[in-house]
C-alpha cells in the first residue's frame, strides 16, 4: 500500500486500483488494448464523513467500485482514484 500526503474532505476516499489481469485462469495471455478496467482497489486514504453521513470504509479496506466511478490521479507516478464514499460498491 502506497503511503500518501492527501487528505480526501468530506466523505470522499483514494483507492489504489488493483493491477489488471495478466491471463485468464485457462491461461490465455490478455493484451493490452483488451484488458478491462479493475474494478476492486485498496482505500489508501479516507475523508472524516459529515455531519449527516459517516464514514462506513476504513484505511486498508478492499472494496469493489463501478467500471467509470471516480476520478483519476496521478500522485507521484502513481494512479489512484479519488471518489465519494456512495461510488463504493461493496466491501471484500
Amino acid at each position: 500500500m502506497a503511503e500518501l500526503n492527501i487528505k480526501p474532505l468530506g466523505t470522499r476516499v483514494v483507492i489504489e486500483p488493483q493491477a489488471a489481469e495478466m491471463k485468464t485462469k485457462s491461461g490465455i495471455i490478455i493484451p493490452d488494448t483488451a484488458k478491462e478496467k479493475p474494478q476492486r482497489g485498496t482505500i489508501v486514504a479516507a475523508g472524516q464523513g459529515t455531519k449527516d453521513e459517516e464514514m462506513e470504509v476504513r484505511v486498508g479496506d478492499t472494496v469493489l467500485y463501478g467500471k467509470y466511478a471516480g476520478t483519476e490521479i496521478s500522485i507521484e507516478g502513481n494512479d489512484f482514484l479519488i471518489m465519494n464514499q456512495s461510488e463504493v460498491l461493496a466491501i471484500v
